[in-house]
C-alpha cells in the first residue's frame, strides 16, 4: 500500500465557503459562483470579483496549492520568476498582488489570485506557431539565465526515475501477471536513461519546466503561458522537446523551426539534442509515479480510473519497450546542420 502521509492530500477541508472566505480575506469580493477548472495537482477556480477600488467586475482565477508539495519559499520563487518574465515583457500570466503580496494563507491553505485570460489551443503541427514558440521560449530562457533558482528543484534521475519507480511499487496497482514484464522493461529504461541523462555536462538554467501544449493559450497576439507550477532548473532543451509530435522526420522539421526562432534571443547548445529521449523517458516514468503517489486524493481514482486496469499496464509495457529502442537510436538532429 502507498504509505504517503494523507495530510499531503488535505483538500477535504477546502469547502466552497472556505474558498470564498479565503478570497474575501484579501479584500477581493466574489460576485459569482466558482467554476472549477481542470487541475489535478492543485485546486483552481474561476470567478468574477470586485476589488474595493474597482469600477466593474473582472474575471479572476484562484489557485490553492497542494499542501506539503512546495515550501512557501519555492512558491514565492515561482511567483518572482513570473514577475521577472513579466518585467521583460514575456507574455506570461503572473499572479496578482494584494497588499504587496502574491502568496496568501488562510486556515492552513495557501493560494494565489491570477487574472483570467482566454485563448485557443496551441497547434503544435503549425510551423508558424512553432517558430513563434521558439522565440517565446528563447525569451523565457534569456530571463532564466540570469534568474537562478535557489529553492526550486532540479530535473534529476533520482526523483524522476527511482523515486517514481518506488511510488509505482508501493501502489501495488500492477496486475500480478504483468509485474515481471513491467518491471523488467522499466529497469532497462531507467538504467539506460540515467546513463544518457548527464545534465551536468550542459548549462543549467531556470526553466518553465512543463512546457507542453496544454499550458499554452493562443490569441491573435500570439502565445501566453498560464502555469509555472513546475518551474525548475534543467537543460534548455527541456522546454523545447515537448512541443514535438509525429514521426522522426516531422520532429526534426519542427525542432529546426523552433530553434530558428529560439536563437533570435538565445544560443542553443546542439549537444543537448542527445538529452531529448532520456528526458522523454524521465517524463514517462515520473508520470506513472505521480499518479501512483497521488492515489489517496479522491480526484485521482475518479479521473484516472484506467490506472487500475490491466490494459493500461500492458500499454505501458509496450510504450516502455518502444522508448527503450529510441534510447538506443542516434539522437534527433537539426536539418540546418548546426
Amino acid at each position: 500500500m502507498n504509505t504517503q502521509d494523507p495530510t499531503e492530500f488535505a483538500f477535504g477541508s477546502l469547502s466552497p465557503d472556505l474558498i470564498l472566505d479565503a478570497i474575501e480575506s484579501i479584500d477581493l469580493r466574489v460576485e459569482s459562483g466558482l467554476l472549477a477548472l481542470n487541475s489535478y495537482e492543485n485546486r483552481v477556480y474561476q470567478f468574477r470579483g470586485l476589488t474595493f477600488d474597482a469600477l466593474r467586475e473582472q474575471k479572476y482565477v484562484v489557485k490553492f496549492y497542494r499542501p506539503l508539495r512546495w515550501t512557501d519559499q519555492q512558491i514565492q520563487e515561482e511567483h518572482d520568476f513570473a514577475f521577472a518574465l513579466q518585467d521583460a515583457e514575456v507574455p506570461i500570466i503572473a499572479p496578482l498582488q494584494f497588499n504587496n503580496q502574491s502568496l496568501h494563507h488562510y486556515q492552513g491553505h495557501r493560494f494565489a489570485i491570477y487574472p483570467c485570460r482566454g485563448g485557443r489551443a496551441f497547434e503544435n503541427d503549425n510551423l508558424d506557431h512553432l517558430e513563434w514558440m521558439g522565440r517565446f521560449i528563447g525569451r523565457i530562457h534569456m530571463v532564466g539565465q540570469a534568474f537562478d533558482f535557489k529553492y526550486r528543484p532540479e530535473i534529476n534521475s533520482q526523483v524522476y526515475l527511482h523515486t517514481a519507480k518506488q511510488h509505482i511499487v508501493d501502489s501495488q496497482m500492477i496486475p500480478p501477471q504483468l509485474e515481471t514484464s513491467f518491471f523488467t522493461i522499466l529497469d532497462m529504461v531507467i538504467e539506460k536513461a540515467q546513463g544518457l541523462y548527464q545534465p551536468q555536462t550542459n548549462r543549467a538554467l531556470s526553466l518553465h519546466g512543463d512546457c507542453h501544449a496544454g499550458n499554452i493559450l493562443w490569441t491573435d497576439d500570439g502565445p501566453h503561458f498560464v502555469d509555472l507550477d513546475d518551474a525548475r532548473t534543467g537543460p534548455a532543451v527541456q522546454d523545447l522537446w515537448m512541443m514535438l509530435s509525429g514521426d522522426r522526420q516531422q520532429q526534426e522539421l519542427q525542432l529546426d523551426t523552433m530553434i530558428g526562432g529560439y536563437e533570435e534571443f538565445c544560443d542553443f547548445d546542439v549537444s543537448e539534442l542527445k538529452l531529448i529521449e532520456p528526458l522523454r523517458a524521465l517524463r514517462m516514468v515520473h508520470y506513472m509515479g505521480w499518479i501512483a503517489n497521488r492515489w489517496q486524493d479522491p480526484a485521482f481514482p475518479r479521473n484516472f480510473a484506467w490506472f487500475q486496469e490491466a490494459k493500461y499496464w500492458e500499454q505501458q509495457i509496450l510504450a516502455l519497450k518502444e522508448q527503450y529502442a529510441e534510447l538506443n537510436e542516434k539522437p534527433i538532429r537539426l536539418l540546418s546542420g548546426m
